[in-house]
């Protein structure tokens, strides 16, 4: 990329370029204290980066952290940017598109992994699923032989002598390890994986293991299995192993052991070993993103692998936990957000529920209070006490900014604005939004506090807030503080527990939720907050059984989605693009509504499409095709409207009395709605639904309940399709 960028240039000066190498190889920028310790602006006015002018930054946005510290350093210097990513994104707060000042979704340029292929750059998939039923269905005691329930029964289950029923599939290889699954699993890669050394031994293999004990089970059972390697074939390469990159240049000799690295996240991203021929899926992945890099591993060339003049024309990825059927049907991944940073969250949390008591008190009585008293130091009495500590809190902490500071000083004019105290009197809407879209984030001088204490603090804000806004979100914040004050109540010989007991005690009761307030919340939180650092984080005992698992045959699976980047990709984000920018066109606003398309709606649509130059005509036909109808594929991009959603299952809440749960599972359909436009009727029985009732719908409603949100599902779909 810099000796690319040369040809641009106006002279013939060399472009300084600082950069660096990270754990894993990747090329990044330099890392923040060394950038803030090279920045120089005392010679004639310029930036400058150590003793040379700063032209150039060159981005390799493997990086997740390019979106927050890094972003600052580039909003600093006025050099030029290019950025080469493999995973471009355009959410919110991870835009990378926007980084760029380009239009979302569509790159300046964009090379496909099929363009690869087909240019011999890189070598395809061979994509295999493999059932395994403990992995997908979770275990049964009543499903189990009676040999194995004896087995069941013997089993240390936990600390009370407690036996379940059943054990879900999310806990196979989280806390309960089987043997037989393992077995089967290695049994079936060892026959069936690529082979090199003429066949004779298995080719370089990674495993993706769930965690740190599950990839040591994987090499338990493995060294079980195949004494003869003698625990040299497979190893565990993790970020807790010693010597870990020892082990990985080892791997990456073709005829050198390991030859199986049992990897958890470590080898997901930024290794390039050629050799690899087989990846084995043994977790769940619902991030788009990171499953395309875990593939990636797989794609490089590997001339005379097998023997002279036979080079590896292909990879096989083992799956056996069904990421392949979801990557398969491009259904909308989870991409694992970026959550801002904990100090950011907490001062956003904490304009919320500032902008929530304003709502609540009444102005002149506000006013005439705050008139009368400065902000309390002691528990609040009252909302209008708390809104004060709170004000005063992040008023100290905008005060304490560094306006020297390069990432503060941009935003000098805010945080010289609010470091008065008279401005956090009355904080208008726009005041607010100017607050947390500013000065939210920034660096503080203030004492650091503990993360465990800044934990607590966000989780009672966000507790506060749901109770004033009626989230149905409140009773499961609920049951966290309640599981949080019975783990202190076990740390009773500490004086300091010992001196909140009564408290700690009452919290875990119903009485004291029962007429719970903003004040009483808050006191709690300032009484136990400095305790919580006492809590060991407590582990789920692991428990290793032996039970027979069923292996299904194998699938092959086509990838659609091997051809990011391709032309029909880019035609699909410029349709969103210019959709969305036509929100206001009659069948757009239908279509948003939830309002019934007419034909003349969809002809409208279809030359909409091709008036604006978004594709030619097959891109249009092939979108209506793959989406089953025209508007539905154009409701996929532009959403379905909030209030239409929420009017969509009115009907269905009229009349119930729902429970917090079922209601939270309706928003959660709402939201679904609201993102994509329609839903199909299986994704109730995936994750986020399946995170609040993992057994689907039916476990909370009847059947009868069930059938009519299915039917409110179909109806918000049918009015995209055109009578």
């Amino acid at each position: 990329a810099v000796n690319a960028f040369k040809h641009f240039l106006p002279d013939a000066s060399p472009v300084n370029l600082v950069t660096e190498k990270d754990a894993e190889g990747r090329v990044f920028v330099s890392t923040y204290p060394t950038m803030m310790g090279l920045i120089d602006e005392t010679r004639d006015g310029q930036r400058r980066f150590g003793v040379g002018h700063f032209d150039l930054v060159v981005i390799d946005e493997a990086h997740r952290s390019v979106f927050q510290k890094y972003r600052a350093i580039f909003d600093y210097f006025d050099s030029l940017l290019v950025g080469l990513t493999a995973t471009p994104k355009d959410e919110v707060d991870r835009n990378t598109y926007s980084l760029f000042d380009l239009e979302d979704g569509v790159p300046t340029d964009a090379y496909g992994l099929d363009e690869a292929v087909r240019d011999g750059f890189l070598v395809p998939p061979r994509a295999v699923s493999v059932p395994l039923k403990f992995q997908r269905e979770g275990i049964r005691y009543d499903d189990l032989p009676e040999d194995d329930k004896d087995q069941w029964d013997a089993l240390e289950w936990d600390e009370d002598g407690n036996v379940p029923n059943r054990v879900e599939a999310e806990a196979v290889n989280k806390w309960l390890f089987n043997k037989d699954t393992v077995d089967k699993v290695l049994e079936h890669l060892m026959t069936r994986g690529l082979a090199v050394a003429g066949g004779d031994r298995l080719g370089k293999t990674i495993v993706f293991a769930k965690n740190q004990a599950h990839a040591e089970f994987i090499a338990e059972r493995f060294n079980a299995n195949y004494p003869h390697f003698r625990g040299e074939f497979a190893r565990v390469i993790t970020f807790k192993t010693e010597y870990a990159q020892s082990l990985i240049d080892n791997f990456s000799v073709k005829d050198k052991a390991p030859h199986i690295a049992l990897s958890v996240d470590m080898l997901d991203t930024g290794i390039d070993i050629p050799e690899v021929v087989n990846l084995v899926f043994f977790k769940l992945v619902r991030s788009k993103t990171k499953f395309w890099q875990m593939l990636g591993r797989g794609t490089r060339l590997c001339p005379d692998l097998f023997e002279p003049g036979k080079d590896k024309k292909f990879f096989y990825v083992f799956d056996y936990c069904q990421n392949l059927e979801y990557f398969s049907q491009n259904i909308p991944a989870i991409e694992g957000a970026l959550g801002a940073p904990l100090g950011k969250r907490l001062f956003n949390a904490r304009l919320e529920l500032i902008g929530e008591l304003d709502k609540a008190l009444a102005e002149s009585q506000r006013d005439a209070l705050r008139e009368q008293r400065a902000p309390p130091h002691g528990h609040p009495d009252s909302a209008d006490e708390v809104r004060a500590q709170i004000a005063a809190l992040l008023h100290r902490e905008v005060a304490a900014m560094n306006l020297g500071n390069f990432i503060v000083r941009p935003r000098r004019r805010s945080v010289e604005k609010y470091a008065h105290p008279e401005a956090w009197t009355n904080l208008s809407p726009e005041a607010l939004v100017e607050l947390s879209h500013e000065v939210a984030g920034l660096p503080t001088e203030l004492d650091p506090e503990g993360e465990e204490a800044k934990r607590f603090d966000l989780l009672v804000l966000n507790l506060q807030l749901a109770m004033l806004r009626s989230e149905p979100g409140f009773a499961r914040l609920r049951d966290q503080v309640k599981e949080l004050a019975g783990l202190l109540e076990e740390k009773s010989a500490i004086p300091t527990v010992r001196d909140q007991m009564a408290l700690i005690q009452d919290v875990q009761t119903d009485a004291w939720w029962q007429d719970v307030t903003v004040p009483m919340l808050e006191g709690m939180r300032r009484r136990l907050r400095d305790l919580i650092k006492l809590i060991e984080r407590q582990k789920r005992k692991p428990i290793y059984t032996d039970f027979e698992d069923e292996m299904g045959g194998e699938m092959p699976v086509e990838l659609p989605g091997f051809s990011q980047g391709t032309d029909y990709t880019k035609f699909r984000a410029k349709a969103q693009a210019s959709l969305r920018a036509h929100q206001d066109h009659v069948a757009i606003r239908k279509l948003r509504m939830n309002k019934a398309l007419t034909a003349a709606d969809l002809a409208e649509l279809q030359r909409m499409l091709a008036d604006n130059g978004v594709g030619a005509a097959d891109d249009i036909r092939r979108a209506a095709e793959e989406s089953h109808g025209l508007g539905l594929f154009v409701r996929s991009l532009v959403g379905l409207d909030r209030q239409a959603a929420k009017e969509a299952l009115a009907g269905f809440l009229n009349g119930k009395m729902l429970g917090a749960n079922q209601i939270e599972f309706v928003n959660l359909i709402v939201n679904h709605l609201t993102e994509h436009g329609v839903m199909e009727a299986a994704m109730l029985y995936e994750s986020p639904f399946t995170d609040l009732t993992p057994r689907g719908p039916e476990e909370l409603f009847t059947s009868a309940q069930v059938d009519e949100l299915l039917a409110v599902i179909e109806q918000v779909r049918q009015s995209a399709i055109a009578a």
